[in-house]
């Protein structure tokens, strides 16, 4: 049986879809599990397009979102801003 990787960013068409994604992946505290989802969104989106609103080169913004990326927290915040979206904290529930 041949398999294939999977490839999220196929199956992110609404921003409901993205939102969700995201917040799904929130919810599990893990940062390389969050970076993953925020470039997976912005492959659904478009790389280019995110990279140049968020200021950064295309293939820098892909190794910065890659799996083993590491990018500066500006960087994702501009990034977070280029897809739409804001950073919101909120206290963990009891």
């Amino acid at each position: 049986m041949e398999t294939q990787p999977w490839d999220a960013s196929k199956y992110l068409n609404t921003q409901e879809d993205k939102i969700a994604y995201l917040n799904a992946c929130m919810e599990t505290g893990d940062a390389q599990l969050i970076q993953s989802a925020i470039g997976d969104i912005a492959k659904a989106q478009g790389m280019s397009t995110i990279a140049q609103q968020a200021g950064v080169g295309r293939e820098s913004l892909y190794k910065s979102l890659s799996k083993n990326g590491n990018p500066s927290f500006q960087t994702m915040l501009k990034v977070i801003q280029a897809l739409g979206g804001t950073l919101t904290v909120a206290p963990l529930p009891a």
